[in-house]
């Protein structure tokens, strides 16, 4: 008798090892993706990206991306950050833990990102738009205002200008 390590329902039109295979696909995903956001911090400035593929192609954000197969929460935030944007950082705290869902016309989940966001501090490197990043820019907190970013993004920011005194002489 042959031994079955993934019990399951066969489907005569898949074979097996189809049955039970996870996909990485990032559109219209069947789990949510895990994920990281860095708020990285120097001075009295966050380092901002202009993102270059969906969800929110060209649109102003934090770094960050997906966890990779064994790698830690914060080995994720570091390698995202030198890949998009050509830096090293120090990872810190945790600031928030948040979904991004985007559906399509008819409510479908056609992306589904749970992310954790870190604060960071900035350690050496030059800033420049790399991987998945069309624009890379540091912003001051004077200016970041002008900055168009949604809610969820201003309030990451927030906490971690809050929790790692960026601005205040810290």
């Amino acid at each position: 008798m042959e031994e079955n390590f993934f019990p399951c329902r066969r489907v005569p039109s898949a074979p097996l090892f189809l049955e039970n295979r996870m996909t990485d696909a990032r559109e219209y995903p069947t789990r949510p993706i895990a994920g990281v956001g860095v708020v990285v911090c120097k001075e009295d400035a966050v380092l901002l990206i202009r993102r270059g593929h969906p969800p929110r192609y060209g649109e102003w954000s934090l770094p960050g991306g997906a966890v990779e197969l064994g790698e830690t929460w914060r080995e994720a935030a570091q390698r995202e950050v030198r890949e998009e944007c050509g830096i090293e950082i120090a990872v810190g705290e945790v600031m928030d833990a948040v979904d991004i869902i985007a559906r399509d016309d008819a409510g479908r989940a056609r992306y589904h990102y749970a992310l954790v966001d870190f604060v960071a501090t900035y350690i050496s490197g030059e800033v420049c738009a790399a991987s998945d990043a069309l624009e890379t820019r540091w912003v001051s907190l004077a200016e970041l205002d002008a900055f168009p970013l949604s809610e969820l993004t201003r309030a990451v920011i927030a906490k971690a200008v809050q929790s790692s005194g960026i601005g205040d002489g810290r």
